[in-house]
């Protein structure tokens, strides 16, 4: 079923068919203020399960609750006592914090861990279903397990269909990246997103670390660090150098290919066999991140052989856009044609 539901004033007699659906122990895809959500009551085993099943996501990947206040995110989870007036000031917003549980949660939410990623989302339609269904909401992006977050609900149609009870259309998402991610014990960053470190350690008070990810990650405990994620079925290749380098190198090359960058970059590019997927204007990095996912997830539509990303500023945002870069290349980077030749041969393309 798809309900389209204005995002600004849901309206309630449409929340209540998708809280109902919550309810009942089905999955219900919903907007928030990031991406696209894949929805199921955080409180019934059976449900969350389903969230797996549909996604064809791993067992040990733990899953994101979302509550409506800090009365509920405490009935799950225990909020450290000094970061309990910080969390009621900065929420509803895109953070997610990892706290110690509560037994009340099934282990089917939390991949069997005794933590609980949580937040409280900053969109209109996703706190009125919360706050109808009366329960906390387990939900990891709506999309495939590997594959672009979505940013509007056609995606969601296009690659979970009738998997879902309940698909909310509430139009695109503000931000286009999943929430940050931090560890309140260690104070580290697990998932840079749209709330930035220079952002957390003004309203902290301290600096975040950010996390770094060894090569084989055992026990996750937070989504987006141990498997592939974010990319294409079609290779892409990030160029780690100047914009002005990857012009050039991109107007000498002999096959079909895409470019995903900045509108300055691909203004610079006269290449005919090179498809242009903008991004928007290089110093807007708000604008960059929102159109992201879309564009990774546009190259698989195009007659093409592999893509290159465009290298962008760590700053702000830009942490979390690089993060998702980097996971849909695969590490694959590369400064100089001799390496990218080495990349395309290593992808047999």
């Amino acid at each position: 079923m798809l309900l389209k539901i204005n995002p600004l004033k849901p309206e309630s007699k449409l929340i209540k068919i998708a809280a109902d659906a919550i309810k009942s122990g089905e999955l219900v895809a919903f907007p928030t203020e990031t991406v696209y959500g894949l929805g199921a009551d955080a409180l019934n085993e059976a449900a969350c399960s389903k969230i797996f099943a549909a996604k064809g996501r791993p067992q040990d990947n733990p899953l994101i609750v979302h509550v409506d206040s800090i009365k509920m995110a405490e009935s799950i989870g225990e909020i450290p006592k000094e970061y309990r007036q910080i969390l009621n000031e900065i929420w509803p917003s895109p953070i997610t914090v990892i706290i110690k549980k509560r037994p009340i949660l099934p282990d089917s939410a939390t991949a069997s861990l005794d933590t609980v990623a949580v937040r409280i989302p900053a969109h209109p339609i996703a706190l009125a279903l919360i706050k109808e269904a009366n329960t906390p909401i387990a939900a990891p992006s709506a999309n495939l397990s590997g594959k672009p977050s979505p940013t509007e609900a056609k995606t969601i149609i296009e690659e979970l269909g009738e998997k879902v009870a309940v698909i909310i259309d509430g139009g695109p998402t503000f931000f286009g990246l999943e929430s940050t991610v931090i560890d309140l014990d260690s104070f580290t960053i697990l998932r840079p997103g749209p709330f930035t470190p220079e952002e957390i350690a003004k309203k902290f008070g301290k600096n975040p670390k950010v996390y770094v990810a060894p090569k084989n990650v055992q026990k996750p405990i937070s989504p987006g660090l141990k498997y592939r994620h974010y990319a294409p079925d079609k290779s892409l290749f990030l160029f780690s150098g100047k914009p002005t380098e990857l012009a050039k190198i991109s107007n000498g090359l002999d096959k079909n290919f895409c470019i995903i960058g900045s509108n300055e970059l691909c203004d610079s590019i006269y290449n005919k066999r090179a498809l242009k997927i903008r991004l928007g204007a290089r110093d807007n990095s708000y604008e960059i991140a929102k159109n992201l996912f879309s564009a990774i997830r546009s190259v698989d539509k195009y007659e093409i052989e592999f893509g290159i990303c465009e290298t962008f500023s760590d700053n702000g945002i830009g942490l979390a856009i690089m993060n998702r870069l980097g996971k849909a290349c695969g590490g694959n980077a590369f400064s100089n044609i001799d390496q990218l030749k080495k990349l395309i041969k290593i992808n047999h393309i």
